[in-house]
């Protein structure tokens, strides 16, 4: 990131981290305590300093989309494990391979999101994903098709998971906030669309309802693609006949089965 380029009287941070390699080598100089707090990563990783770290992970993404002109998006959640239609013998069950289509259906959505947005100098429903594969790779590999460029929000897991090679590099971001990641998904959404996925998808799902349901969020086009899959692990009419939900919230979202359909809902979206 630049510093900034306002003039005032005072020296900038990285000039005194430039400075620091330049001093005596000494048992002063070489103590932890001694190091510049801002440039001491043993420092920042203490528990005590939880609240500055995800005050920084919120911070970092937000003034790089700023400094890109990111002014909304359009959301992609969906599953890792789903295979493009080509390599769909390589899924783990049966289940998987037949979802493939939604890697196609995820890539050709993005596609078509991403030309429009190039009319705006893609600065307007830019599509933003996980980062990751599956679905996530199909969302930025469609706005890479487009010439576009498009935005991917990774995580840190146990088991490292490198970007997909589609993401626009400057709007690649790495998180180990789940929750400061989830913020940054919706905080510029336009329009959130939900393919086939695992329990990081339900969470996404459910979140993002929870937040329109409760009016923390404005309603938007929130559209699931696949009907019979969320119809086989959801029963979505069971909860408004229990009364946990009502039956107005049934109407917060949209199935549908292909990109088509999905950017006729969006266009025909009434608020």
């Amino acid at each position: 990131m630049k510093d900034d380029h306002r003039r005032h009287p005072f020296r900038y941070s990285r000039q005194d981290i430039e400075t620091a390699s330049e001093v005596p080598d000494t048992p002063q100089t070489r103590a932890p305590a001694y190091r510049l707090a801002f440039a001491d990563d043993t420092f920042l990783c203490r528990d005590d300093l939880r609240p500055v770290r995800l005050q920084l992970e919120l911070l970092k993404p937000e003034l790089l989309m700023n400094e890109a002109g990111i002014e909304s998006t359009i959301v992609l959640f969906g599953g890792a494990r789903i295979p493009q239609p080509s390599k769909k013998e390589t899924a783990r069950t049966k289940t998987l391979e037949a979802l493939s289509e939604y890697y196609e259906e995820a890539r050709k959505f993005a596609r078509i999101m991403t030309e429009r947005s190039i009319t705006t100098g893609n600065t307007q429903d830019v599509v933003v994903t996980g980062g990751g594969p599956g679905v996530m790779e199909a969302g930025n590999r469609g706005a890479q098709d487009a010439g576009g460029k498009s935005i991917g929000l990774n995580i840190v897991l146990p088991h490292e998971q490198a970007p997909n090679e589609y993401v626009t590099p400057e709007l690649c971001f790495n998180f180990h906030y789940f929750a400061i990641r989830k913020m940054h998904f919706l905080m510029r959404a336009k329009a959130v669309a939900v393919f086939p996925g695992g329990f990081g998808t339900l969470d996404e799902l459910f979140e993002s309802l929870t937040l329109i349901q409760t009016g923390r969020m404005e309603r938007l086009p929130f559209l699931l693609f696949g009907e019979k899959f969320w119809r086989s692990i959801i029963n979505w009419e069971a909860l408004a006949d229990a009364g946990t939900i009502s039956e107005e919230d049934l109407n917060l979202f949209t199935f549908v089965e292909t990109a088509e359909d999905a950017v006729a809902a969006i266009d025909n979206f009434k608020g």
